[in-house]
């Protein structure tokens, strides 16, 4: 049985994948904003731009754990095949819904709420069942799964304008809607709930010395844990700059360098190349280094990236292409290497819930950065002085990875002892 399913887990993985190409599309918004807001505003008699539809992307964020939480259960107890199909169901149908949008509040409910629930829904269930059938290769699994995800702003952004120029914006929402529908239900028929204990075959978990063995915590044991909050505290301020650039990556390239229309598209595209890359690099090397030092390094680099971004001015388009790419590389590190971390932490049996619950971190900063970015712009016209906010909680994620080594020693320590006793 093991050897089936040592093999069979490659197929799930790739599945997976597919899976996150297509619900990764929410990336693209910035794509979508501009000449949606276009469209709403002619046809409602209204000014709108795309910094003002950033609230549906900002909804989406925000809905996603509810049900990464809840599909989490439905998975962990009965498997993903029902999960990722009424997932895709949702995410699909939220983006068909989109089409037939005639004011904002219609694409909050329908992108930002429908579709955020069924993004959730998979996203959550496709990392959590690699993550168990990976033990062996939690980064590597971890930032490939996310990383497909990331991909998607790379290739559906150049598909959606093709759409959108020939046919419309509402034709988009509604065809690439009914083609993800179906990519991810028929997907989701191939995944398999994984075993509980599954090890590969011929492989045994390191065990260092004087660390406990893997204690697999339920989410009322992770809630009690002081590591928890350190971890979600560094998972937010780590997202926050790549979440004050993504949904406005677009409307940033036009207004803080002067870039047409179809160079601020690939200014998305760019952002979406290293947001991916990230995810699969700081895998690879968390698996060698460790999750902690990855995510040190990438608080580092992070501001720099966003120095770079608060100098650029108009026609500094090099200038803004580094930083931009810098974000893209740290944004992804971090959306990498937490599935592994938190399994690692709280153990792989319930990585599900657990995972989910962690990633309410991405919510809030999903939430926080584009406000920042919003507020700053209302406030002072220029998007210059949120980059160094955004620094700021690059240096409080830098500081909060060396607090969870002091946490996490003193939590080990505990648990070492009551192994003992017992």
């Amino acid at each position: 049985m093991t050897q089936d399913y040592t093999k069979k887990r490659w197929a799930i993985l790739l599945a997976c994948c597919f899976i996150n190409l297509c619900v990764g599309s929410m990336y693209a918004w910035s794509v979508f904003s501009t000449p949606m807001a276009q469209y709403l505003g002619e046809l409602n008699g209204t000014a709108l731009t795309g910094a003002d539809m950033a609230i549906v992307f900002i909804v989406c964020n925000s809905v996603g754990p509810v049900t990464m939480i809840t599909g989490g259960k439905i998975n962990d107890t009965f498997g993903p095949k029902l999960v990722i199909v009424v997932g895709g169901l949702l995410f699909g149908g939220g983006m068909i819904l989109s089409g037939y949008a005639t004011e904002l509040s219609d694409l909050v409910w329908s992108y930002g709420i429908v579709t955020g629930l069924g993004l959730g829904m998979v996203y959550g269930t496709t990392i959590s069942t690699c993550i168990k059938f990976f033990p062996d290769r939690r980064g590597l699994v971890g930032g490939l799964t996310t990383a497909l995800f990331g991909l998607s702003s790379v290739i559906i952004p150049p598909i959606a304008a093709m759409i959108t120029a020939s046919m419309g914006v509402i034709a988009a929402f509604k065809i690439i809607g009914v083609v993800f529908t179906v990519i991810v239900c028929a997907s989701g028929l191939v995944i398999t709930k994984c075993p509980d204990g599954f090890k590969p075959a011929g492989w045994k978990p390191k065990q260092t010395a004087g660390a406990p063995s893997v204690v697999n915590k339920n989410w009322k044991e992770m809630l009690v844990s002081p590591t928890f909050y350190v971890l979600i505290c560094l998972l937010t301020s780590g997202a926050v700059a790549g979440l004050m650039c993504i949904p406005l990556a677009a409307p940033l390239a036009q207004r803080m360098i002067g870039m047409d229309v179809a160079a601020a598209t690939g200014a998305v595209s760019t952002l979406a190349f290293f947001n991916v890359s990230g995810r699969v690099l700081a895998g690879m090397l968390s698996d060698r280094i460790g999750r902690l030092n990855t995510l040190a390094s990438t608080c580092l680099l992070s501001m720099i990236g966003l120095s770079l971004l608060y100098v650029a001015e108009q026609g500094d388009v090099t200038l803004f292409y580094i930083g931009l790419s810098v974000i893209g590389v740290c944004f992804g590190s971090f959306m990498g290497v937490f599935p592994g971390l938190t399994a690692d932490q709280f153990g792989p049996k319930n990585n599900s819930v657990n995972f989910g619950i962690m990633f309410t971190g991405f919510a809030i900063a999903g939430y926080g950065g584009p406000t920042i970015m919003r507020e700053v712009f209302h406030a002072t016209h220029s998007f210059n002085h949120a980059f160094l906010i955004g620094i700021g909680f690059s240096v409080l994620g830098f500081i909060l990875t060396f607090v969870f080594r002091v946490v996490n020693r003193a939590s080990n320590q505990k648990i070492v002892l009551q192994q003992a006793a017992n």
